[in-house]
């Protein structure tokens, strides 16, 4: 089969870094490995999961024969999707949209109840350029990094699981700190990659940010240890823009398959974190997050998430916990008040 060029109609945000253009060059032979960048078409119209972020952060419909851009990567999401990137691929191989921002592999579960099915796409084939196959990998806007010594203090934001609050209560604490004249660099360091997190760090104060995407990484799921370098590269490359100080949020759960936990126990994060917010929705979830973060050696600071959106939880957390919960959304101004001390201390 020889080589052909194709006009693409959406190109999704897990792309950005690349900087395609809607004419692509496209090969047949596929390499399966995760970040590698295809063309494919939608095969069917769908009212649930059918959104495309694009690498201007906008959200785009996705309609039957759109011919898009999407990269190869697992995912695994309690309340989305579970899918993995496929041994093998060809020319007119179906996979599935595995999220927002325009991962795809072999669906392997589906959240019925709340996304539906897997939107599916046939293959065309493998974006090309100069006659080399495209990788996410191949641009990375920072390097993975083994080591980051002494860094500003960091806030690291955690969750018992996705939709827990964890986005939130960075920006409200990026807001109020913002507001108090510091530099805020922020990023997300574990997930699947999309840009409304980090692109809402932006709006809510946070002078520059990054996520495992500036990496070339399109998803933290399955990787294990390997998250760590991707995560300390995150935070030295933000480190370079002399904040005063990094507020970091980690995708998922700590019990998830992002590599959540494996940052969290990283001595030498630990060293240089000086708060760790949890955010639950749940009294069992917010007990849990506390006890296995004290465990590993990173205990939570304060509690968040909506386990702190009435007196229920918030009286659940301080009598039987032992622990402070303060809502973000609705306080976040007593938030940040307990936590800048702490920020004070290490600066000092």
């Amino acid at each position: 089969m020889l080589k052909m060029r194709i006009t693409l109609n959406k190109i999704g945000s897990v792309t950005k870094n690349v900087e395609l253009t809607k004419r692509v060059d496209i090969s047949p032979n596929i390499e399966c490995k995760e970040g590698a960048i295809l063309a494919a078409r939608v095969l069917e119209d769908t009212e649930l999961y059918n959104q495309l972020e694009l690498p201007s952060g906008r959200m785009s419909t996705m309609h039957k024969g759109d011919i898009i851009a999407v990269a190869l990567g697992n995912r695994y999401a309690l309340h989305g999707f579970a899918g993995v990137v496929p041994k093998k691929l060809a020319p007119k191989d179906v996979i599935h949209i595995l999220s927002l921002g325009g991962v795809s592999g072999q669906c392997i579960g589906e959240n019925l109840q709340r996304v539906g099915h897997a939107l599916k796409i046939r293959v065309i084939g493998a974006i090309t350029r100069n006659g080399k196959n495209l990788n996410t990998y191949q641009f990375p806007e920072y390097e993975k990094e083994n080591s980051i010594n002494k860094t500003p203090p960091l806030i690291f934001v955690s969750g018992t699981c996705m939709n827990s609050g964890k986005t939130r209560a960075c920006c409200e604490i990026i807001k109020r700190a913002s507001r108090n004249k510091l530099k805020v660099a922020a990023g997300k360091v574990s997930g699947v990659a999309a840009l409304k997190d980090t692109e809402d760090m932006l709006d809510y104060g946070a002078r520059n940010i990054t996520s495992f995407l500036d990496c070339g990484c399109p998803s933290t799921a399955k990787i294990g240890k390997k998250v760590l370098p991707i995560a300390k590269g995150a935070i030295a490359h933000l480190a370079k823009t002399n904040p005063d100080v990094i507020i970091l949020e980690l995708g998922d759960g700590i019990y998830g398959e992002y590599g959540t936990m494996e940052i969290l126990k990283d001595k030498e994060i630990q060293k240089n974190t000086v708060v760790h917010i949890g955010c639950a929705q749940d009294p069992l979830g917010a007990a849990k997050l506390i006890e296995a973060s004290k465990e590993i050696g990173l205990p939570i600071t304060a509690m968040s998430g909506p386990i702190t959106d009435n007196e229920v939880g918030l009286e659940f957390l301080r009598k039987k916990l032992r622990t402070t919960g303060i809502n973000a959304i609705n306080n976040s101004k007593e938030l940040f008040a307990f936590i800048e001390p702490k920020l004070k201390n290490r600066t000092k």
